[in-house]
Parts: C-alpha cells; structure tokens; sequence
C-alpha cells in the first residue's frame, strides 16, 4: 500500500464547480449548498483502508455538524474499471451499511478531483459561507494501525471556527491515505 498526501490546495481557493450523480439516482451541485454556514467536501472510496478506519468519524461528524448548518459531501473519484468495488451499485451499498447520512457522488471523469486538486482517500475540504477554502488536511492523526483514535480533531476544530465566525488554524496538516485511483493516462500534472 501506497501513501500519498493531500495536495494542500491554496487556503482561499473558491470551491470548484461539481455537477455528480448520488447513491440516490439524482444529480447534486454546488449551487445547492451556497446558503449553508460551510461545506465539508470529502473525497473517500469504498475500498481503501484509511477510508474504512475513519468511517464511523466520518458519520460522527456528519451528525454532529449537519444540524448546525454544515453542508457534507462525499466523492468518490476512483477508476470503477481497475477497481469495481468503487462502482456506483457498491457505493450505494456502502452508503447504506455504513449509515452515511450525506451525499456520495461518483466521479466518474475525474473532473471534480481533478478540479479540487485532490489526491488521496480520505482528502477532506471544508469551505466557508462564501465558499471559499479555509481548510484542507488530515480529519486528525489517527491512521490504521498507529493506536491513536479516531476523534476527528483537526477537522472539527476547523468546522468549530467557522461556525464561531473566528479565523481556522493556518497550521494544516496534510491528509495521508490511498492515492486516487486514476484511470490511464488521467493523471494529473500534480500527482
């Protein structure tokens, strides 16, 4: 297993343009989450370990900060041809055994990861009202294996600020995980 870090996207980057089908069947946008206090932007699979043992933060979070105005998005971006356990019809069981109570959307151009300069699972980015990027790392620095728990620290202390309207940490430590699984030939010029 491979590990590739988080890209670290330029803090104050508006959220690129996204236009995927969900688990559900419909199509979701960006332009559906402009009146949410943030948005949380997830890129995740199916299959990678990092993702499965940060699953049940993943959903903890989403409890906890979706009633407080907190948009939550999860995209999988991964080549559903080399790795057909990241196909839609998996993503859609995956979405109901693990409880994912937010949007999982396939990429299938890799467009979007693309866009957002994504390269790992889990990569996390969390915009603010305006929809601007104040925050792209680690979900905290538990990884399978290392003994630390999932707490989801980082993450929810970057959400906390923005709901407090105060400044994030410019301390950002980048996510670790799976590399995005690109199709040939698609890779992008920062991977």
């Amino acid at each position: 297993m491979s590990l590739t870090s988080s890209t670290m996207l330029l803090l104050g980057t508006p959220a690129p343009f996204f236009s995927l089908k969900n688990v559900d069947g419909k199509i979701r946008c960006l332009d559906e989450f402009k009146k949410s206090r943030a948005l949380l932007l997830m890129f995740i699979c199916n299959h990678c370990p990092f993702v499965k043992h940060v699953q049940s933060g993943l959903v903890s979070i989403a409890r906890d900060y979706q009633t407080k105005g907190i948009a939550i998005v999860a995209i999988n971006s991964n080549d559903v041809e080399k790795y057909p356990e990241d196909s839609l019809q998996k993503m859609i069981e995956e979405s109901k055994s693990a409880g994912y109570p937010f949007p999982y959307l396939i990429d299938e151009t890799q467009a979007v990861a693309k866009a957002y300069r994504a390269a790992c699972t889990p990569d996390f980015f969390l915009f603010d009202k305006n929809q601007n990027l104040v925050y792209r790392g680690q979900m905290d620095g538990s990884r399978p294996g290392n003994q630390v728990p999932v707490t989801g620290s980082d993450l929810r202390q970057a959400i906390d600020a923005v709901l407090s309207e105060k400044p994030v940490p410019q301390d950002q430590k980048p996510s670790i995980g799976c590399n995005i699984k690109w199709k040939q030939g698609n890779a992008p010029e920062y991977f």
